[in-house]
């Protein structure tokens, strides 16, 4: 199959790069039990919003966005194992009396943005496709990225700067891998972060081996920090033939780099028609009061992966419960979780 050209009339697969992404002041408070890197709703958020400013005439449809971090450097102070957030003091107010201080959590990141796209048959061309990767580029670099700001490469740091490109995606199987780990050296040294919706329902079932009301939260929970568990050991004294009891503590070992993190909302209550809640943020649409839906993700490098699929994160609607949920096809390829006895 030609990359250049196609007589197909369906829409042509392709995959937008937005490589070394400086972004500049992110917010880290991702939800209000869970802090780190940014929610990756922020990034469907940053999908929905590019593809309203490339607007219809651009012939280019967004359905899935990738997050590859390269560097992050979260904006706190550490005293131990306590970390707490850089704030700014805002101005006084009016009557000369001292604002009230917000906490607000930020980061610096460096990531690379992977969206899988759709493209006309008038954006088949090389010419076209370059065009289009800077113009998506120059809209980029004047939005915002889960708060941050996006910043130009600091001075040195390559030697040639990398830039946007969109790239067709190969239909035949063995050819698409091919490709994919062509791609894939692009984006080393770096981690992108997939789902692990398997390790919380296998985590769930050991829980509940020795706890039978264990729920789903006692597992996020559980895999969300490092458990110590002490073992007793009786040894005997080979003087005085006594038994002599030790403690050992175990670190629970980890199945990779696992992270708690939200992957959506539930609804609340009811939809508000537009206008019906006071200093909503947009008065034209309805309104909603939702809570964070929370999982587990596992971030690892792209080159352990086969397919694009793996990486991208699509958002899913269901009109008849409201849930809004982002889903990965990520699947580990049986890696079971080891905890400590």
């Amino acid at each position: 199959m030609s990359t250049e050209e196609s007589t197909n009339e369906a829409p042509l697969n392709a995959l937008l790069e937005l490589p070394r992404l400086r972004v500049q002041n992110a917010n880290t408070i991702s939800s209000p039990l869970t802090w780190g890197f940014p929610a990756i709703t922020a990034f469907t958020g940053l999908m929905t919003a590019l593809e309203r400013r490339l607007g219809p005439q651009a012939g280019v449809s967004l359905h899935g966005v990738c997050v590859i971090c390269h560097g992050f450097e979260p904006q706190v102070t550490m005293a131990g194992y306590t970390r707490s957030f850089h704030l700014t003091r805002n101005p006084v107010l009016q009557d000369g009396g001292t604002a009230a201080i917000v906490e607000e959590g930020r980061a610096h990141l460096d990531v690379t943005l992977l969206f899988d796209v759709e493209l006309d048959l008038s954006q088949s061309g090389e010419a076209e496709r370059a065009n289009l990767a800077v113009h998506v580029g120059e809209l980029v670099a004047g939005m915002r990225i889960a708060g941050g700001s996006v910043m130009p490469a600091l001075p040195g740091t390559f030697r040639t700067p990398p830039r946007p490109r969109l790239v067709l995606l190969a239909e035949d199987v063995e050819e698409r891998s091919k490709q994919f780990r062509r791609l894939s050296r692009r984006w080393l040294p770096g981690f992108a972060l997939v789902s692990r919706d398997d390790l919380l329902q296998a985590r769930r079932l050991e829980l509940q081996a020795s706890q039978p009301g264990a729920a789903l939260l006692d597992a996020w929970l559980d895999l969300s920090r490092i458990n110590h568990r002490a073992t007793r050991h009786q040894t005997p004294d080979e003087k005085t033939g006594e038994t002599l009891e030790t403690i050992e503590w175990v670190t629970d070992t980890r199945a990779g780099w696992i992270v708690p993190i939200p992957v959506g909302f539930a609804p609340l209550t009811a939809l508000h028609p537009p206008g019906a809640v006071a200093g909503a943020r947009d008065a034209r649409v309805p309104f909603q009061f939702v809570e964070s839906v929370y999982s587990i993700g596992q971030w690892i490098s792209p080159h352990r992966l086969s397919d694009v699929e793996q990486l991208l994160w699509r958002p899913s609607h269901d009109p008849a419960t409201g849930l809004y949920r982002c889903l990965n096809a990520f699947r580990p390829a049986s890696v079971p979780v080891s905890h400590a006895n």
